[in-house]
């Protein structure tokens, strides 16, 4: 499918929440390392301070990302650009490599009235899990949600960034 047939159809609107998803270029598992996967954890977060969204979720796996947010002061192609471009900046700096980090586009998911944020922030999370990456959450240390701030800061789960 081209990628503009992705674009077909997408609606951004502020103030609604929506799971957004990219993959790296390949599906390399760049974010296997420390040093890249905290870039873009940081970056997550950056994005939120600016208020570019707020975030309910998020989660970094070796080879794309997660982000459960609310939209406030960006379009989702914006947003998505913004943070694409902005860690694929950082790592290659950070870790000495070069060429694309992620591939072109990204999904999108609009939540819906009747889905409940704190399900769909579950499934985010639990990523690592499924994966067999490891065998509790709290072992992995590249994912936040809102609702679990008794395992660190709210905005960084386990990790502070």
């Amino acid at each position: 499918m081209p990628y503009s047939d992705l674009l077909r159809g997408r609606y951004s609107r502020p103030g609604f929440a929506y799971l957004l998803t990219a993959a790296t270029a390949g599906r390399q598992p760049v974010f296997i390392a420390f040093d890249s996967a905290i870039e873009v954890a940081r970056e997550i977060h950056q994005l939120e301070c600016i208020g570019v969204w707020m975030v309910h979720a998020w989660v970094v796996m070796p080879d794309h990302l997660h982000v459960l947010a609310d939209l406030e002061s960006a379009t989702l192609g914006k947003a998505m650009q913004m943070l694409k471009g902005r860690t694929a900046r950082r790592v290659n700096a950070v870790c000495g490599i070069t060429g694309a980090l992620w591939q072109r586009g990204y999904h999108d998911h609009a939540i819906r009235a009747d889905e409940d944020l704190r399900v769909i922030a579950r499934y985010v999370v639990a990523n690592p899990l499924r994966a067999g990456l490891v065998r509790r959450l709290s072992d992995y240390p590249f994912w936040g949600a809102r609702w679990i701030p008794d395992l660190g800061p709210p905005e960084g789960g386990p990790t502070a960034v």
